[in-house]
């Protein structure tokens, strides 16, 4: 029976190859090579050529390292003879099953071709892949994607932005105080949401170019996740808890795809080879989980859902976002991954979407509990839904296999396969993917160029937010004066660019390390900026009588969380890490201290306020720490604002702007203006 099953199944996929083949136009003549055809004769002319399996092959994405194993090799044993024959070029046949069977590649977080690779080793890598794909019967391009959440974060030597939650809090100008007082709450609120999309847009532009100085084309960027609850392990990938600014802020899409031609609302667009897809994640709802817990289950009525966390799609949509992430997360009881009415219903047939709606990292296979259970359950729930695109599979033989016996069981209508393949090859096509597959190595020297990390200083100064600054306005401490006798560096986080990038940064988690890529940490800013006379001494945790009888003018104290990203985040206590109470306490109760915060989200810090004389918020400002020294030094002034509640302790939360319950330490829109010296 084994052998009779394994004989039908090959002669399965010999038919399905054959009836392709019926199509007498000659593919070196195909409509879908010339890029003179329009976009939509392209797309129909290749699907026309194309097999069940080799569509279904341009639905998964396959992580990195499976990219260059032979993963599905048994799964073609039997046709092996004919695709050398027919579909590969003999030579490359392995590499050709490994990567016919993708439509894409990726590099998870820390997912990198060698420690430290150089942009040309990256090239190298996904032409490798790239070349394989072109081996294929058919020379469809694979299109490589990557996280590069706030720049190309895996990449060593590339700029590292500021996290979202402070990009979240930039403004083009200043607020004018005494106008600030007299606004009502509905205007107020307005007000305080008027950001800098302009800069963020410009962040975009250089992440794309870095991205593409490596040879990738494609980013799991960006997140518009509206947080909601600051326990959430990935709030800092979110830019505000009012989904106001999070619109504002899907301008970076035309910042990493370029902008939509006139005329084209809607459509996915990425302008040529210095531009990236970008990602927009993670559909829908995943900044509003119970509790803040990572995919946990968001709870909400239709008006919350459309009025809180659907608005930035809208935004996203219409400036022709390329792709779609579906959340880990459930709506109401019912995991996202699955969830037909938001997928198809709302997002492809509402909305007007035409790119590719794409899994997370094993998103399908966690439809279930425990993950991976009744695997063809969740294969035919997210297929059926409206997913496009698998991210990773536990078992990539099984998914294909399950994929294809579904579709002739009618289990899966071939429609629904149509669809998937149309949105995969619509992008390759619009991205000119197929007239420029391979790297340019001319644009190697953008990772982490000058005027890129001057890009990023500017973002870092526009967005830490002065929370505090003396008792009162007639006694500021900030901004310092560069010139002193005698001034102290403390905390664990002043010299230390891991903590200062937070997760996502090399790895996955990030790491504790200084050494992780280039950049400039706070104590090295410090010491840039003061006069040559001025002794700076650093220590990470002096005690109490080394700071009283020290002679100091005053201290920077540099504490904050440690890194983490998604689930390894999830806090119910919101805590600075030790030594970080400690060091306040005993550096700010001898001598004038600022506080600087380096940290995801806000944090504990009401039980150390009266011992501060000024406290910054610089949430996780990436490699330009000479950004903070420029606005506590004076060099410009602080215009940051709050795009998130500060609260005063966890037992208030989620606490939101607008909620009955609100009594923050630092409201929504707070933030202390200064004037540049």
């Amino acid at each position: 029976m084994q052998s009779l099953s394994y004989l039908l199944h090959t002669l399965g996929l010999l038919l399905l190859c054959y009836a392709v083949s019926a199509n007498k136009e000659p593919l070196e003549n195909a409509k879908y090579k010339d890029p003179k055809e329009p976009l939509e004769v392209r797309i129909k002319n290749l699907m026309s050529h194309m097999t069940l399996e080799e569509k279904i092959g341009q639905m998964i994405q396959v992580e990195r390292a499976n990219a260059t194993t032979e993963v599905i090799k048994n799964h073609f044993i039997g046709t092996i003879q004919y695709l050398s024959e027919h579909c590969c070029k003999p030579t490359r046949i392995l590499k050709c099953f490994r990567v016919m069977c993708a439509g894409s590649a990726f590099s998870g977080g820390g997912s990198v071709p060698a420690p430290n690779a150089s942009p040309e080793a990256w090239m190298e890598m996904v032409n490798e892949m790239q070349k394989a794909a072109l081996s294929t019967r058919l020379g469809i391009p694979i299109i490589y994607g990557i996280d590069a959440v706030h720049g190309h974060n895996n990449a060593y030597n590339a700029t590292i932005f500021p996290h979202n939650i402070g990009l979240g809090v930039t403004r083009q100008v200043p607020y004018r105080e005494s106008n600030f007082q007299m606004l009502n709450i509905v205007s107020l609120l307005l007000y305080a949401s008027i950001r800098d999309p302009g800069l963020v847009k410009r962040i975009g532009e250089a992440t794309a170019l870095e991205v593409r100085a490596t040879g990738i084309q494609y980013v799991f960027a960006p997140c518009i996740a509206v947080c909601r609850d600051p326990r959430w392990g990935r709030c800092y990938e979110s830019y505000s808890e009012d989904h106001r600014i999070v619109q504002q802020m899907t301008e970076i899409i035309p910042g990493l795809q370029g902008d939509l031609p006139t005329g084209q609302k809607g459509v996915p667009f990425v302008a040529g080879k210095t531009k990236v897809a970008a990602c927009a994640k993670h559909f829908v709802g995943d900044g509003g989980t119970l509790r803040g817990m990572n995919a946990n289950d968001t709870v909400v009525n239709s008006n919350g859902l459309l009025d809180i966390h659907m608005p930035a799609y809208y935004d996203a949509v219409n400036k022709g976002v390329a792709t779609v992430m579906v959340s880990y997360s459930s709506l109401n009881g019912l995991k996202m991954h699955a969830n037909k009415k938001l997928i198809t219903g709302f997002l492809k047939n509402k909305l007007k979407f035409k790119g590719i709606v794409i899994s997370d990292f094993l998103g399908v296979d966690q439809i279930t509990t425990p993950i991976h259970a009744n695997y063809s359950h969740s294969v035919h729930a997210a297929i059926t839904a409206g997913l496009d695109m698998f991210m990773g599979s536990s078992n990539l033989t099984e998914l294909i296999e399950d994929i294809t016996s579904q579709v002739k069981r009618n289990l899966i209508p071939m429609s629904r396969i149509d669809d998937a393949v149309e949105r995969i090859m619509r992008v390759k096509f619009t991205m000119g993917l197929f007239e420029a597959p391979m790297a340019d190595h001319s644009l190697a020297n953008k990772l982490g160029c000058k005027e890129h990390r001057e890009v990023a200083r500017e973002a870092v100064r526009k967005s830490v937010v002065l929370l505090k600054n003396g008792e009162n306005a007639d006694k500021p401490l900030l901004p310092l004066p560069k010139k002193a006798n005698k001034i102290l560096v403390a905390g664990t986080h002043a010299d230390n660019l891991g903590y200062q990038c937070g997760g996502w940064t090399i790895t996955w988690q990030g790491l504790n390390a200084n050494n992780l890529t280039i950049g400039t940490t706070i104590l090295a800013a410090v010491n840039n900026t003061v006069d040559p006379t001025t002794k700076v001494v650093y220590d990470q945790n002096p005690d109490a009588n080394f700071v009283k009888f020290g002679g100091f003018d005053y201290a920077i104290v540099v504490v904050g969380e440690t890194p983490y990203a998604e689930r390894f985040g999830d806090s119910t206590n919101l805590t600075i890490a030790e030594p970080g109470p400690s060091t306040i306490g005993n550096v700010c109760g001898s001598v004038k201290c600022v506080v600087v915060v380096v940290s995801g989200r806000p944090v504990v810090m009401q039980p150390y306020i009266s011992s501060i004389d000024a406290l910054v918020a610089a949430w996780l400002p990436g490699t330009e720490g000479q950004g903070v020294a420029d606005v506590v030094f004076g060099d410009y002034g602080f215009t940051g604002k709050l795009a998130r509640t500060w609260f005063r302790t966890v037992d208030q939360l989620p606490m939101n702007v607008g909620d009955p319950h609100y009594d923050p330490l630092y409201p929504f829109g707070f933030g202390l203006v200064t004037k540049p010296n």
